[in-house]
């Protein structure tokens, strides 16, 4: 990887429900938004055999229509998009806390001076074990919120390595807070810690390293993602 950019940028705040979404990017959030409901009641729903083909046939038939449509290429978290240039233009459909991705919980995220806050709800379509939140997805959650707290440096990177500990099973459909800082950077690293709570209950801890790459690095990266796209048609 290149040498990394310091070029003062602070990122210090997404909040995408104040970010004023019109148009296209209003339809596009809540299009996001029923198919995240769709989702959740999915995975909870005891319908009927008719009532299951009915949504499948429905389904099928507007995806053929999106297929239609030329594809959108665009980083969509914060470690990646914090080199992407238009920063805010990615945020929104990251699979975290994009309001336009309909795999986002999604986790609403903060920062006051070098500390990251963030809140989140996980609905049933997160579940691990018996009304609990998968390993896998509090994992991806953290990736994210350290992604965040890193940016904030103004030398943001890609993440280099991501340690989560589970103190205590993380309860699904309940109000989560996640608090992250940068506890040091040396280089190009930034080492990252953080943790997450169900009220006073502390359910996981992380502490994750990102490596800083510079924007020519980048855009290698988004030039090779661009040729896979043309190859797959």
């Amino acid at each position: 990887m290149s040498e990394s950019v310091d070029d003062g940028r602070n990122y210090t705040h997404w909040d995408a429900n104040q970010a004023e979404a019109t148009g296209k990017w209003a339809e596009n959030r809540r299009l996001a938004a029923a198919m995240r409901r769709v989702i959740e009641h999915l995975v909870r729903s005891d319908a009927s055999e008719e009532e299951l083909r009915t949504a499948a046939d429905g389904l099928e038939r507007y995806a053929e229509r999106l297929e239609r449509h030329p594809r959108r290429n665009r980083p969509a978290g914060f470690a990646e998009s914090a080199n992407a240039g238009d920063v805010g233009a990615f945020f929104d459909f990251s699979p975290q806390i994009g309001l336009c991705n309909p795999l986002a919980p999604p986790i609403e995220l903060w920062a006051k001076e070098d500390q990251v806050y963030g809140n989140v709800n996980f609905g049933s379509a997160y579940e691990g074990p018996p009304g609990c939140v998968h390993g896998g997805a509090i994992a991806a959650a953290f990736d994210e919120v350290l992604g965040f707290a890193q940016s904030i440096t103004g030398r943001p990177g890609m993440t280099g390595t991501l340690v989560v500990k589970y103190r205590q099973p993380t309860p699904l459909r309940t109000d989560l807070r996640f608090e992250a800082r940068v506890a040091r950077s040396t280089g190009r690293k930034n080492f990252v810690e953080g943790r997450l709570c169900a009220g006073e209950l502390l359910c996981a801890e992380a502490e994750g390293i990102f490596v800083s790459i510079g924007r020519e690095r980048f855009q290698q990266l988004a030039e090779a993602q661009a040729r896979r796209e043309q190859v797959s048609g």
